[in-house]
């Protein structure tokens, strides 16, 4: 019987091989100029402790099989050597600078965002990025995209399960941006591990980093601070374009924006606010209050039925413009339109058959939200 318990670790070892061979054990060389420094340097420190290890425990094992007792070895028995006290003091002092010298490069690198070409606001929320593209008037969410299907295993998972974003944010190649990083609610971390930036998201603090992307594509990062319970359902997706089509969806988006603005003037059907309020609701609220709208129990209310989305539309309207303290209900009066708010209310109040009939209108939204 002991014998088999023995065995099982290399039985688990042996089935788990052809998994291993995808293994990566080492860094990324990464796809920018700063990210191969950060390379070169975690490579440097790695074989100066390699190479620190082979000669301690070469000594140590050379000792224990040259003085081993066996042989006839006694214990020499001393008291002070300067001389040796003098060694190991300057030994490891030499090392310690030898991998300081080029650890301060680094750092000194990282640390430069000065002469930015471009200044990007990006705001860590649960469970989404918000990114400020400054004097540029572009500002706009990134939330996950990974249909609920594929999370829920009703589906195959795709290709970049829970790696895609609905928006990615948006570079041009060769241009140094500055980022300026804070967070709305609690501490989020926006990694992209390609472009060697990493930086914390403190509310109420500001933290920088940069980048130069250097080749058009995309690159994907994730949130790596525990940020809540939908922390691994958070994202990073930025793209790098050349500089002139970046330059054209700068345009396009302020186009966007500027219709955005013009459509919270008209006149929305109910028809039209609950089409658009159902893909609101899928993007900003079903990961809380579930695509049925049933909630979790003891977790998130549900709003099918609720006295929220069945009962005075007024108080409906405030509690989601200003949300709700001492709960995870956000305020989303600043996170997203006043037609994309007047529709998820108004599809709030007739769908899972709440059926009230009210119909919000941007303009309503317009103005309790100033």
């Amino acid at each position: 019987m002991i014998k088999r318990i023995w065995l099982l670790p290399w039985i688990g070892l042996l089935a788990s091989l052809p998994a291993a061979a995808a293994w990566q054990v080492n860094l990324s060389p990464g796809s920018t100029a700063i990210a191969r420094d950060v390379y070169d340097l975690h490579m440097i420190i790695f074989w100066i402790c390699v190479a620190i290890g082979v000669v301690v425990f070469g000594v140590m094992l050379w000792s224990i099989i040259h003085h081993r007792k066996s042989r006839g070895a006694e214990a020499h028995h001393f008291h002070e050597n300067t001389a040796v006290e003098i060694l190991w003091t300057l030994i490891p002092f030499g090392i310690l600078i030898a991998m300081a010298v080029p650890a301060t490069a680094t750092l000194i690198k990282m640390y430069d965002s000065a002469d930015a070409e471009l200044d990007i606001q990006i705001t860590g929320y649960q469970w989404k990025w918000r990114y400020q593209y400054l004097g540029h008037d572009i500002d706009y969410f990134s939330v996950l995209s990974t249909p609920r299907e594929q999370i829920n295993n009703q589906e195959a998972k795709g290709e970049h399960y829970l790696l895609e974003v609905d928006n990615p944010l948006v570079l041009p190649a060769g241009k140094k941006v500055r980022f300026l990083l804070t967070a709305n609610d609690v501490i989020h971390s926006w990694w992209v591990p390609s472009l060697a930036v990493k930086k914390d998201a403190i509310p109420g603090f500001i933290n920088e980093a940069w980048v130069i992307p250097e080749e058009p594509g995309i690159y994907r990062g994730q949130c790596t601070e525990l940020c809540g319970r939908d922390h691994g359902f958070m994202p990073v997706v930025v793209e790098v374009k050349p500089q002139a089509e970046f330059d054209q969806w700068l345009a396009d988006a302020k186009t966007a924006a500027a219709e955005q603005e013009a459509a919270a003037e008209q006149e929305w059907t109910l028809e039209q606010l609950m089409e658009r309020g159902e893909q609101v609701y899928s993007t900003a609220c079903a990961v809380c209050h579930q695509a049925n709208g049933q909630g979790i129990p003891g977790a998130f209310p549900g709003l099918a039925g609720s006295p929220i989305a069945t009962g005075d539309v007024g108080a409906h309207i405030d509690i989601v413009l200003h949300g709700k303290a001492g709960t995870a209900m956000q305020a989303f009066g600043g996170q997203l339109s006043a037609v994309d708010l007047a529709a998820v209310i108004t599809y709030e109040r007739n769908a899972w058959g709440n059926d009230t009939g009210d119909s919000v209108s941007p303009q309503q939204i317009t103005e309790l939200n100033q």
